[in-house]
């Protein structure tokens, strides 16, 4: 778990990589040893309480900062459903941190829990992610979290039931902007 202050460090480095992208500046990159050790990441953008971008890695590909750095740019730059982020917009968008922890097969439903869990989905047709924080904003149930799963992935609910998909749970570390204040 990172400090509060550890916290406010990466949000603010994701708000400096983006504002940097949009001024033709460099972002100060912070020091912290707790921001070298690699882990999934994912950085989540949204206006007006609605999603403006999100993007991430699924497994530890690089350290916790290189990931910001560049998963905050892929947020709002890159995530193809939105257009890319205007310098007016900045000031007015949450940025949120979410950290993954390490991906866990589920052999039973039973085993998720709705408000701790992110979901991945992995099947030969296609693959998809929900992080935990999901199933709890739009309120679903398992059955409902399992089947948005699926339809985020291009596959329909049965391919839930096939001998080639792998489930896999994950819990996450998640701050944003509106914790700060």
């Amino acid at each position: 778990m990172l400090s509060p202050k550890q916290r406010k460090t990466l949000l603010k480095y994701a708000y400096d990589v983006i504002y940097a992208h949009l001024h033709g500046t460099r972002a100060e990159i912070p020091y912290d040893p707790s921001f070298e050790s690699q882990k999934g990441i994912f950085v989540s953008l949204h206006k007006d309480g609605e999603l403006r971008g999100c993007i991430g890695y699924i497994l530890p590909y690089k350290s916790i900062l290189e990931s910001v750095h560049d998963m905050a740019l892929a947020a709002a730059f890159r995530d193809p459903r939105f257009p890319p982020l205007h310098k007016d917009e900045l000031d007015k968008i949450e940025i949120e941190i979410s950290i993954l922890g390490e991906l866990i097969p589920v052999n039973n439903s039973a085993e998720i829990v709705i408000g701790r869990d992110g979901l991945y989905i992995d099947h030969p047709q296609g693959s998809g992610l929900l992080l935990p924080q999901v199933a709890t904003e739009y309120g679903w149930n398992i059955t409902e979290f399992l089947t948005h799963l699926c339809y985020k992935a291009g596959l329909s609910e049965t391919a839930l039931k096939s001998s080639e998909t792998k489930l896999y749970r994950f819990e996450a570390e998640i701050f944003s902007t509106s914790d700060q204040s």
